[in-house]
């Protein structure tokens, strides 16, 4: 590496997903309007879990905690993709694409976690019924949803410390809408080979751990359902159907960019628009509408409202 030629970055410059104006116009319409979704969505679910008696269980208390960590996956990347689509010159501060990597990384993986710990849930509630109130106590799913914000911070950290360091040199083009480790990585003043796999053992110690716990715990889970009743096991197929739903949809574009990249670049865009976008926007959807007491607490909720409006 010639020390002569580096240079301290300042910044960085995002390409983004669309170079006409025409083209940028309308993604700035689409994507503000998801984003004012995704932060509808999750916030009704937050705000119904919280005030409705009846949703006070463990199983809507991760639910709560989800929509919290899928607003907050969404908000670190799509608010600067949206801004950046009226403008010509779309950059990035160093310092705000470390931000960006560290609280990416920390949000999704502390997702990963969350979704393994849901699926525990699940598997407490049908394949020990008896003991579920004990063993999911407040202080029990407390502990489990710290333990997910603990795993995403030190896995963030653990690629922070090794990014942060790195001598940029340029170029300092960005491929995409956001600053990301594959990316990076690129335009760094040496070798990469053995660094990105580095990068990629990590994340899929993460990814591919947290994978293969949830697939043993719903495998097991189905199998337990079989045995049960018709009744029971319908409902309780209705529950995991949308927990699994929501595990491929998150893992899978996760997967392919971190854990196995194909390095086709606008497959890589559309992953990484799929993951931090739709993923948090598909999520309150997917519980709401496969989700009975969801759906009468929304129900609750309109008639309390009107019942308000009219007695003002």
């Amino acid at each position: 590496m010639d020390k002569g030629n580096q240079s301290v970055v300042s910044e960085f410059a995002l390409l983004g997903l669309g170079h006409s104006w025409n083209m940028q116009t309308l993604l700035f319409t689409v994507f503000l309007m998801l984003y004012l979704m995704i932060l509808s969505g999750n916030i009704t679910v937050m705000v119904l879990t919280i005030l409705d008696p009846q949703l006070h269980s463990p199983m809507y208390f991760l639910l709560a905690n989800l929509s919290f960590v899928d607003m907050w996956l969404s908000s670190v990347t799509t608010p600067k993709m949206i801004t950046d689509f009226l403008r010509e010159n779309k950059t990035i501060s160093f310092g705000g694409c470390m931000c960006q990597i560290f609280f990416a990384h920390f949000i999704a993986a502390g997702e990963m976690v969350l979704l393994v710990v849901m699926a525990y849930d699940r598997y407490v509630a049908i394949c020990k019924p008896l003991h579920y109130s004990t063993i999911m106590s407040l202080h029990r799913c407390t502990g489990l949803v710290g333990t997910a914000w603990t795993a995403g911070f030190m896995h963030s950290m653990s690629q922070l410390v090794v990014i942060v360091k790195l001598p940029f040199c340029g170029p300092r083009q960005i491929d995409s809408f956001f600053c990301d480790i594959p990316l990076v990585t690129k335009l760094v003043c040496m070798d990469s080979y053995n660094l990105d796999i580095l990068i990629n053992v990590d994340c899929g110690l993460v990814a591919v751990t947290c994978f293969v716990l949830l697939l043993i715990s719903y495998t097991y889970i189905l199998l337990t359902v079989r045995l049960s009743s018709k009744t029971g096991a319908s409902k309780a197929l209705s529950t995991c159907t949308a927990h699994i739903t929501v595990v491929v949809i998150f893992f899978v574009p996760c997967i392919f960019i971190y854990v196995w990249p194909l390095n086709i670049t606008w497959l890589d865009k559309f992953l990484a628009v799929f993951y931090s976008v739709f993923t948090p926007l598909l999520n309150p959807a997917i519980y709401t509408l496969r989700n009975k007491e969801m759906r009468n607490a929304v129900k609750r909720f309109r008639s309390y409202y009107m019942d308000f409006k009219e007695n003002t």
